[in-house]
């Protein structure tokens, strides 16, 4: 009798190879370690071993191995499950606000929100810059607000051209409340702060102190304040003391209230 030269001629070649399924190990699935016998409920993971506990309590460890449990009466091959990713959480602004999708760039409102100086600007930006992009307002500085009502009148705010302004110092009796009043369009909100200069309104322990110096009645309180803590260039101490503004949380409220206030305003559906 003639043989074939190739051994394997005598296996049928069209029969599939057998695979074993894979599974995810599930908490609280029953399966069988094949190798033992002992069948349980999967109560846990460690290190590249499933844990089962049979219906005694007893608890064994067996290796994550190609075909080593039966699962239903089938030889399966248990794999540890992907943990799953966390859900995203939404990107919060420096003032606390969720951020907006990023769109192109807008065209910005006829309104406006004017502050009194550069610093201000600058930190308005610092934690209002995103929202205040997402709604295309604009901040524009004023350099002080001695002309404020005549610069107002100039502005014409109206129905689609709201203007809102920050005040520094807006406390009864105070020049800056005798020129807010004087301001009386229902499209003009007027809102301020207790403090002196816009520095103030950062809270000094971002700084390491527990309360900024006091500087006497009558003079600059830039000045002052670089004089108390032996500051030469009033410039560089404002660079610093922005840099260690992070968030609306190193702000005191009442600015932060004001500024929301302010943005609101402005941004309301127009009439």
């Amino acid at each position: 009798m003639r043989y074939s030269d190739d051994v394997l001629d005598s296996f049928d070649r069209r029969k599939p190879r057998r695979v074993t399924p894979e599974h995810d190990a599930e908490l609280g699935m029953v399966v069988e370690d094949a190798g033992s016998g002992f069948c349980g409920e999967i109560v846990g993971f460690e290190y590249g071993a499933v844990t089962l506990e049979d219906r005694h309590g007893r608890r064994r460890h067996f290796p994550l191995e190609p075909a080593a449990f039966l699962l239903d009466g089938t030889v399966v091959t248990l794999r540890r499950p992907q943990a799953s990713a966390a859900p995203a959480q939404p990107r919060r602004t420096a003032s606390g606000s969720v951020a907006a999708t990023p769109t192109r760039a807008q065209v910005a409102r006829a309104g406006r929100i004017w502050v009194e100086g550069l610093h201000d600007a600058e930190l308005l930006e610092r934690i209002w810059g995103d929202d205040l992009r997402a709604e295309a307002v604009v901040v524009e500085p004023l350099h002080g607000v001695d002309d404020l009502p005549a610069a107002v009148r100039e502005f014409a705010p109206g129905p689609g051209r709201r203007l809102g302004v920050l005040v520094d110092h807006l406390v009864s009796g105070t020049k800056e409340a005798r020129l807010a009043k004087a301001v009386d369009s229902p499209y003009a909100l007027i809102a301020g702060h207790p403090y002196v200069d816009v520095w103030q309104a950062v809270k000094p322990s971002r700084l390491g102190m527990e309360e900024w110096p006091v500087v006497p009645y009558g003079h600059p309180w830039k000045e002052g304040i670089c004089a108390a803590l032996g500051v030469k260039e009033p410039a560089l101490f404002w660079r610093r003391l922005l840099s260690r503004v992070d968030s609306y949380h190193d702000l005191e409220t009442p600015l932060v209230n004001s500024v929301e206030r302010l943005i609101d305003f402005v941004t309301a559906p127009q009439e």
